[in-house]
């Protein structure tokens, strides 16, 4: 039977010709700053101060004996990152140029010291990029000349720090006669009965020795022979149980062994958990343009989403229990589909496993971002080799529900002058449009395949065209206001999103002693997006009187600016179902404290966005929708049940006065949109009014005018210390209130964010992390919109 040695164990680095201990899996900079090389680059500036790091060569050692009684023994990287040579004794097995992939190399009977050299990340994509000369892109670092993680090198929310390191699992495999090199699995159901086929590879020692497989699933058992090195076994299993995404019905996964037989001597086994679905895209063309609809197990699916990036820079410090935290995180906030953007990686088991467990689709992107590519070797072979492999290894995941072929590519050849400079050299499309579907299509068809986001289907579109399949909506924010979301109704809203700053504890944290204001030097350095700063400015002008030389307002108001631009959005697009199919938020996470547009922090604080998140993809939703000559209330119901309501409408003056009243029927069939005009007299006139909608707990309010422009009382409220938590009794209208839990204590969570109250009315914010706070500390903590100064 096949034995597996971990290497973890035992490695050093090199540094300077001294030996430092190094974690394996891992990366030279987090070997360097356990040992007290180098500042955390976390921390305040110092993220220049170790930029040193990625322009040099490392090397790791370890001692390695391979002797067993095995016929082979083989030495197996899971990742190396990520141009490398492994040496034994100075003897070359082999060299590597693929953070993406993994490799092994046959070391039966030798020992000695194993070496593995890697070359800077940097020298290699110059030397590449020298040779096949220079390709565009939205970022000036070489990323696009090596296959690694782009982020990396720096994005607009991320810091340039460039790693090198085994940043996977090592380990000896030992086996004898043969072993199973792949396993791919095709998952398929039709009705009462579900498909798992079991395409195996075998690699032998013994090329005569017969062998068979022997597999099972759901209580069923089959067999069949390895033909030389293939094999194929086939498990029909009745009445499956389904998997289905989070909010429709159960995540039933089952356990498929399957286990390489010779004679009766087991050789090798591999182990999996798969799920019985359905999966297919709708794009078919229709009276509003192409859609982009996510159809599961035959239920049509709006799609609410977030894009994922890397949870660190350092993605070896992600553990399975941060990935649980992270995605548990998404689900708790209604999200049910998170899109793995294509600058990062190819996430591990772990992340897979969690979305396979929670209920969440996963939209993967294969890794290329914002760039130009070559298509010319070394790159070529690199590309195809790493996608086969990891496609297979996803295979069996039922939440991978679609593979994407890059992240906003096509819109830049099309729309940010890259053809022109290009002058006909390649740039990516033949893999995104010939390389990678072939792949998908010959390994697997059971899941759509899609070129890129945005794409509109055709080079007879604008890629980005909003009324066919993906699109990325960043004129607002890079340019117009939020409230310009209204204008388009998207087929598929696969990008969008509005920055923030990140938890007053996270930037307390990140620039220890600094005086914060929004241009001090650490805030300038942890905000990395092109005149950030200023989008940030101009967009909190546009509603906010901007709070000269008050940190703390800053902080809050660009905070509440941004859960209402997502608001806004999602709001009108989910109001418009089924002919917009997704929202898909920028984004979920951040890999490292910085100010972004993610709703929870690089120290996994939850920012006031995530919280609206849970109101905005929670199953039922009202929204007041203006157009052309009033109101329209929209009830949104994605559940499986009819939602039939009475809504509450209350017209208002911002002083608390009900200035008219009705009470309106609304109807939202099952997975549908229910629409009444809110009628005539009660629609609010002037900056001094607003409408109030309630129904079932829920509650949408429309003001008409800017903040700046609304005559607010100056808000009175009552705090007192309850029971696990803080209530607040409004005495006038309070809009916004939030509860910055934080700066009671580094550890202390709220379980809500923003909530606006009417006069008389109340809430209790729970607070968990902290010991009982004082009111005056509980009421110092609390923020809320106030009168224009």
């Amino acid at each position: 039977m096949l034995q597996a040695t971990p290497l973890g164990d035992g490695w050093i680095l090199r540094h300077e010709g001294k030996p430092l201990p190094a974690a394996v899996p891992g990366c030279v900079h987090t070997d360097l700053l356990a040992a007290g090389v180098v500042p955390d680059p976390f921390l305040g500036r110092n993220e220049t101060e170790v930029a040193w790091v990625g322009r040099r060569d490392w090397t790791y050692e370890r001692d390695l004996d391979a002797a067993s009684g095995a016929e082979q023994t083989d030495l197996v990287f899971d990742g190396l990152d990520t141009v490398a040579e492994v040496l034994l004794d100075g003897r070359l097995l082999g060299r590597t140029r693929n953070m993406h992939r993994s490799y092994r190399f046959d070391v039966t009977g030798l020992a000695g010291r194993l070496s593995v050299r890697f070359r800077s990340a940097y020298a290699e994509a110059e030397a590449v990029r020298d040779r096949l000369g220079e390709r565009p892109a939205a970022y000036a670092e070489p990323f696009a000349y090596l296959r690694k993680m782009a982020c990396s090198f720096g994005w607009d929310w991320g810091p340039t720090l460039v790693t090198a390191g085994i940043w996977r699992p090592v380990r000896l495999e030992h086996w004898s006669t043969a072993r199973i090199s792949r396993v791919r699995p095709l998952v398929t159901v039709e009705p009462g009965l579900g498909r798992v086929e079991l395409a195996v590879d075998v690699e032998r020692t013994r090329v005569e020795a017969p062998l068979t497989v022997e597999a099972s699933a759901g209580g069923v058992r089959a067999r069949a022979e390895v033909d030389g090195a293939r094999g194929t076994v086939h498990l029909d299993v009745p009445s499956p149980r389904l998997w289905w995404p989070r909010g429709y019905g159960e995540q039933a996964l089952y356990d498929v062994e399957l286990t390489l037989l010779h004679g009766d001597e087991p050789l090798d086994v591999w182990r999996r958990r798969v799920g019985f679905r359905s999966v297919d895209l709708d794009r078919s063309p229709d009276a509003h343009g192409t859609g982009f609809t996510f159809v599961v197990n035959g239920e049509r699916l709006f799609a609410r989403g977030v894009n994922w990036i890397p949870d660190d820079v350092f993605p070896s410090r992600v553990t399975r229990d941060r990935y649980r935290e992270r995605l548990g995180q998404a689900a708790e906030a209604g999200v049910d589909l998170v899109r793995v953007w294509g600058g990062g990686i190819y996430e591990s088991e772990d992340f897979y496993d969690a979305c396979d467990e929670l209920g969440l689709m996963v939209w993967q992107d294969f890794p290329f971002a914002c760039a130009a590519y070559p298509e010319e070797q070394p790159l070529r072979g690199e590309v195809e080799a790493e996608a086969r492999e990891n496609v297979v290894r996803l295979m069996p995941h039922p939440s991978l529900v679609l593979w994407n072929g890059n992240n906003e590519n096509l819109w830049g050849f099309w729309d940010w002058g890259w053809e022109e400079r290009l002058a006909g050299e390649s740039w990516g499309e033949g893999y995104y449009l010939g390389v990678l579907p072939r792949v998908v299509a010959e390994l697997d068809p059971t899941r759509p395949y899609t070129a890129g986001s945005p794409w509109s289907g055709s080079w007879e579109r604008h890629p980005n065209d909003p009324a066919h399949g993906t699109h990325h909506s960043w004129e607002v924010w890079n340019r117009e206001d939020y409230t310009r979301y209204r204008a388009d109704v998207p087929r598929f809203t696969a990008e969008f999103g509005w920055q923030a700053p990140p938890a007053w504890a996270t930037l307390r944290r990140a620039l220890p002693g600094e005086v914060l204001a929004p241009d001090s030097p650490g805030m300038l350095h942890h905000q990395k997006a092109a005149d950030g700063n200023g989008k940030l400015r101009r967009g909190l002008e546009r509603h906010f009187a901007f709070p000269e030389g008050d940190f703390d307002r800053w902080h809050y108001l660009t905070q509440v600016n941004q859960a209402r631009a997502v608001a806004t959005g999602v709001e009108h697009w989910r109001s418009h179902w089924p002919v917009c199919a997704g929202t898909v938020l920028w984004q979920l996470n951040d890999c490292w404290p910085v100010t972004s547009w993610a709703a929870i922090d690089g120290d996994g604080r939850p920012k006031p966005l995530y919280f609206e998140l849970r109101r905005l993809y929670a199953d039922r939703l009202l929204t007041l929708r203006p157009e052309e000559g009033g109101l329209v209330l929209a009830a949104v119901n994605q559940g499986a049940g009819v939602w039939s309501v009475e809504v509450r409408l209350r017209r208002m003056s911002v002083d608390g006065a009900v200035l008219g009243e009705a009470s309106v029927p609304v109807v939202a069939g099952r997975r549908a949109v229910g629409l009444v005009a809110v009628p005539r007299e009660l629609v609010p006139a002037g900056a001094k009014e607003f409408l109030v909608a309630d129904a079932d707990g829920l509650r949408a309010l429309r003001f008409p005018a800017p903040d700046r422009e609304i005559p607010y009382p100056r808000p009175e409220f009552e705090v007192a210390v309850v029971p696990g938590g803080v209530r607040v009794t409004a005495r006038t209208l309070v809009r916004d209130l939030l509860l910055q839990a934080d700066r009671l204590d580094p550890d202390a969570r709220a379980d809500r964010g923003l909530v606006t109250l009417l006069p008389g009315e109340e809430v209790t914010i729970g607070v968990s992390g902290c010991k009982t706070p004082d009111p005056e500390s509980a009421r110092r903590a609390l923020y809320c919109v106030e009168p224009a100064r």
